[in-house]
């Protein structure tokens, strides 16, 4: 079966991408990805390609190459349903904030809204594939809502959970590691996953392409970034060790990865991971172990969530008691507030949630980002709902321009890794902050010694300054 028509459910920061880029490598498929909020579909055919709503280097480029062509952005979401042979769900599945499960287990409202709109809407035989991150045998529901409409449409489900890195997005999705795609055994299952491989296989070698049974997909992904998020947490959990004792974390970090059997990513020690999988899905496991009454499964798992809202909880602490044990009225400048660099997405950054430590200690908070802007500030603490929204607005104020964000600051904290951080006039910035000034590299971005020879009094993550 040669597939002439996608549909993607969702335009956001797995959808919109994803499909760009098989519209991109796949010109004789037409590729529709629909979205209720029209804001956001008007930004995706903003007539400045730069204005797309997700930024990732080399995306604008890839939406501009294909967008018109055969790369469409909807709101007729029936529309495109109808249309498609092949239909991508990929609609945001948060950490559940209420009833059975609450802050484990996946809300999975939008997912089965999907479920229902394709079952009612399918007049044809369509292949459904799951796109966003799901806890394991969330197949199994959606079968149960596709196969019980009493239309006679048939449904074949797929898993193809995606393993994207923000920031590198389009390289990750252009030269992947592999690409997994889960399917039933039979041979209706196993003739709509090679569908699916034949779409990939038009610009990532067949040896990359994965194919598996459903559930194993499912959980691949919940594994894949548990194991990623796990190392964070270790090496953080290592950072407060090194500073404790005179050594340095980075040190350590490049001794150990050397070893072939450990490899050095994701052992850089910060102020903790963020983004919107690594916690969330964590969370899933826990809840899906105990489900299976695995507690000591779920307490392991758990404790790298524990730690990595120690590390955020810690770094907030340090300023504090590195500022007199007072914040009160004093202005910290954050440089970042994305999650990571390379990226405008906020979610569950540590910045927010140093942020709001500091705001609880009365501090006045200045923050320059270069790809978020002030209202995306405010809506992270606002949904925090530690304090109101007048509050939030009073206390903290974002900047176009990192050296106003500066000026006149007792403290600066590097909240995201942006490359640009290293190229800044620092020797400007310290003459026109108070003094002392202090620097709280919670990225590990500057150069300590450098830092220091300014004058300033320099405090990163993992070594004793």
């Amino acid at each position: 079966m040669k597939i002439k028509n996608i549909c993607c459910i969702g335009a956001g920061y797995v959808g919109g991408p994803t499909m760009a880029v098989i519209a991109h490598k796949c010109p004789d498929v037409k590729v529709t990805i629909v979205d209720l909020n029209k804001e956001r579909i008007a930004a995706w055919n903003d007539k400045d390609v730069a204005n797309i709503p997700v930024y990732e280097p080399g995306l604008s480029e890839i939406v501009a190459s294909a967008r018109g062509k055969n790369l469409f952005f909807s709101t007729d979401v029936e529309k495109a349903i109808d249309e498609a042979e092949m239909i991508f769900i990929s609609v945001n599945t948060p950490t559940k904030t209420y009833g059975l499960g609450k802050g484990m287990a996946a809300d999975l409202k939008n997912i089965e809204l999907c479920a229902r709109q394709i079952a009612a809407v399918a007049k044809t035989d369509k292949i459904v594939v799951e796109k966003s991150t799901l806890p394991v045998r969330t197949a199994e529901a959606l079968r149960s809502i596709l196969d019980n409409t009493g239309n006679g449409v048939k449904f074949q489900i797929l898993s193809n959970p995606e393993f994207l890195a923000e920031g590198t997005a389009v390289t990750d999705l252009l030269d992947p590691d592999r690409v997994l795609i889960g399917g039933d055994t039979d041979t209706e299952g196993q003739e709509a996953i090679e569908a699916l491989v034949q779409i990939y296989a038009n610009w990532i070698p067949r040896e990359r392409i994965l194919t598996t049974n459903v559930w194993s997909s499912e959980l691949s992904k919940l594994t894949a970034n548990a194991f990623l998020a796990q190392r964070v947490s270790s090496i953080n959990a290592i950072s407060e060790l090194c500073e404790k004792t005179g050594a340095d974390v980075n040190e350590v970090a490049r001794a150990i990865g050397m070893d072939s059997r450990i490899g050095p990513k994701f052992l850089k020690a910060s102020v903790g991971f963020g983004g919107s999988c690594f916690q969330k899905d964590i969370l899933n496991l826990v809840y899906i172990a105990k489900n299976y009454g695995l507690h000591e499964v779920a307490d392991y798992w758990e404790q790298v969530i524990i730690m990595n809202d120690h590390q955020k909880r810690r770094f907030a602490a340090n300023i504090v008691r590195t500022l007199y044990n007072t914040v009160s009225g004093k202005k910290i400048a954050f440089l970042g507030w994305a999650f990571k660099k390379d990226t405008n997405d906020t979610r569950e950054s540590a910045a927010i949630y140093v942020a709001d430590d500091l705001l609880k200690e009365q501090a006045n908070i200045a923050v320059y980002d270069p790809k978020v802007e002030e209202g995306a500030v405010l809506y992270d603490l606002n949904y925090l709902h530690t304090r109101s929204a007048e509050d939030n607005r009073k206390g903290v104020k974002a900047y176009a321009d990192p050296y106003e964000a500066c000026h006149d600051a007792h403290a600066i904290a590097v909240l995201t890794e942006w490359d640009e951080f290293r190229e800044y006039d620092w020797q400007r910035i310290y003459n026109n902050m108070k003094k002392p000034a202090f620097v709280f590299d919670g990225r590990n971005v500057l150069d300590a010694e450098r830092m220091m020879k300014i004058g300033f009094v320099f405090c990163g993550v993992g070594k004793a300054y």
